[in-house]
């Protein structure tokens, strides 16, 4: 039996121990954009966690915007980022070995004020147009090629097209200088409660397109090295991944540390954002997600060329990691 000074001894070394352990286990380091998603999905993992439960330990590296976002990915600063499919599609066929992992199905929508007489595509013609991007967005190339296909519409030519940032559009939206807008759909989310209606959503352009459901075109980019270096700690991290999304939609106490990142100031607005942030969980087999994958990109290869694929005519063969170390 431990003399008194033993268990002493004994129970001084417990948060050395602990702190050694912690400092084995492996990191995976995600970045995050102000006011995005990832952080209310990494605020549950370390709430509840699921990053020491599933083997490795959560770094959050807050980055300043999307192309601060690609620049620390490319260059080693973080692990993971939330990417764009087409463009990890392209790192991979210039030989980075890339890997996708579906983050969410949530895509934007072409958004108007409640009172608004534009009911259709067409009714754009003549009409101020805000565009969230550039001139080779994803979105905006689909809208333009439905507007043309469904109602013969010239959107370049016969709207008047402002490109922007998301926030300074929605503004110009409910300032009334902007007759709709095409947005991200947390500023779609945020423009409900205040009036504002969904003309036409991306979701619904990508099944016009060819897509059999709701596909992800946003996910957790890993670049092949990391994969390698830490296997363990990546399939770890998509199944804590996993686990909060299903937290979040299960568990409404799991949103109390969610809402304080959401900057929402009424019920309304933090109800839409989480419907809309739920609505867009992946659920569908990888070898479905691919096959509108490659739908998608084939037309969008048509519409951008090769300043928005690259020179790639078909998405790399080993693009999307199912979680495993096997991936």
């Amino acid at each position: 039996m431990l003399s008194r000074r033993g268990l002493l001894a004994t129970a001084a070394l417990l948060p050395l121990a602990g702190r050694q352990a912690r400092a084995n286990t492996p990191k995976v380091s995600v970045g995050s954009l102000p006011f995005g998603t990832v952080s209310w999905e990494a605020a549950v993992i370390k709430a509840r966690g699921l990053d020491t439960a599933n083997g490795f330990t959560l770094d959050v590296i807050k980055l300043a915007g999307n192309d601060a976002a690609r620049i620390a990915f490319q260059g080693g600063q973080v692990d993971t980022i939330v990417g764009d499919l087409l463009w990890a599609a392209r790192l991979g066929n210039e030989g980075r070995g890339v890997r996708f992992f579906p983050y969410s199905t949530t895509e934007g929508s072409l958004m108007v004020p409640g009172g608004s007489a534009i009911t259709s595509l067409k009714d754009l013609k003549g009409k101020r147009l805000g565009v969230a991007g550039g001139p080779l967005d994803k979105n905006w190339l689909l809208l333009k090629a439905q507007a043309r296909d469904t109602a013969g519409l010239d959107l370049e030519t016969q709207a008047t097209v402002a490109f922007g940032a998301p926030p300074l559009l929605a503004l110009k939206l409910e300032q009334g200088e902007l007759d709709a807008g095409l947005l991200y759909w947390t500023y779609c989310a945020r423009l409900e409660p205040k009036g504002f209606r969904r003309l036409i959503g991306s979701d619904d352009i990508m099944r016009a397109f060819g897509a059999t459901g709701s596909m992800a075109l946003i996910g957790y980019l890993f670049d092949g090295e990391t994969l390698v270096a830490k296997p363990e700690a990546v399939a770890g991290f998509t199944r804590a991944s996993k686990a909060a999304k299903e937290i979040l939609a299960s568990d409404a106490s799991a949103w109390d540390v969610v809402r304080p990142l959401m900057a929402v100031e009424d019920e309304a607005t933090f109800e839409a954002l989480k419907r809309d942030f739920l609505a867009g969980i992946p659920r569908r087999p990888l070898s479905v997600e691919r096959a509108d994958g490659e739908r998608l990109y084939g037309v969008l290869a048509k519409l951008g060329g090769e300043r928005l694929v690259g020179s790639g005519l078909t998405l790399p063969p080993r693009l999307y990691y199912d979680g495993t170390t096997n991936g």
